[in-house]
């Protein structure tokens, strides 16, 4: 949704700039994950929702629920969403908080998918692959979808790198009947 987006990343861009500048990207990174699951879960929706309630004790309620682990900063960071009624937007900030952090850190996350498990040394000669290609560093994240017959798919960001077995028949399907 390009519109979360957008709202989300003015907060997202002032959350990590604040977050450097301390030095607690990590603090950060973990405290917006842990409200964007808080946010998610269907209770929290309706409470975010609800016209019953102000910002400030929808933001509370959150702040709760968060069990201690914030840092004050944040907590006054999900205060401050609270008032503006941007409570909704904790997931894309966390995501996008994330996103400029990796940038930050030169490193990409990259989700490998293959048709049957990979090994320790597969997986690290792939890693070694995707750094260079990629010029970054990378964390690799492996699964398994037996539907793929064989080869990976591999995803780092926006880019889809798609070499199984499944991807190429598909491929050709498509060019014998176009």
């Amino acid at each position: 949704m390009a519109e979360l987006s957008t709202l989300a990343r003015p907060y997202a861009k002032a959350a990590f700039m604040f977050a450097n500048e301390a030095g607690k990207l990590s603090e950060w990174s973990n405290a917006l994950t842990t409200l964007a699951r808080i946010a998610a879960h269907e209770k929290v929706i309706a409470l975010i929702t609800s016209p019953t309630l102000s910002g400030e004790d929808q933001a509370n309620a959150i702040v709760e629920l968060a069990n201690g682990e914030l840092l004050p900063e944040v907590e006054n960071f999900t205060r401050l969403l609270g008032e503006n009624k941007r409570l909704l937007l904790l997931e894309e900030i966390a995501a996008q908080f994330d996103h400029f952090k990796a940038e930050q850190e030169r490193c990409v996350d990259v989700e490998v998918t293959s048709a049957y498990d990979l090994d320790d040394a597969a997986t690290e000669e792939l890693a070694t692959a995707l750094k260079r290609s990629l010029q970054r560093d990378v964390r690799v994240s492996t699964h398994t979808d037996k539907s793929l017959i064989g080869g990976v798919v591999v995803k780092a960001g926006d880019t889809v790198i798609d070499g199984s077995l499944k991807g190429r028949l598909t491929k050709l399907a498509e060019a014998m009947y176009s």
